[in-house]
């Protein structure tokens, strides 16, 4: 059975480095889930003072958003469009 990778590595080098990366998606994942806590947590400062109230409330809607891009990339992660080969049988 032939074993295909979905996520190939993505390589960078950097100076006399290389920054390999690999399984993308859940990378831009945890990222993504960095920036909903970042998100969040600000706004939460935020609201201990009464002058940056719309500033947190700004802060609490990206973060919201965010979480609607969550499970989008779980969803893309597992689904891959992939050219399929020519056949000898087609005319």
């Amino acid at each position: 059975m032939i074993e295909r990778r979905t996520d190939h590595p993505l390589t960078m080098k950097l100076g006399h480095e290389e920054l390999i990366i690999r399984r993308r998606y859940e990378l831009i994942s945890i990222v993504n889930d960095f920036f909903i806590a970042i998100w969040f947590l600000a706004g939460s400062i935020l609201f201990l003072f009464p002058e940056y109230e719309k500033a947190a409330i700004w802060l609490f809607i990206i973060g919201s958003f965010q979480f609607l891009i969550r499970p989008t990339i779980r969803l893309i992660s597992h689904i891959h469009i992939q050219r399929i080969p020519a056949s000898n049988w087609e005319s």
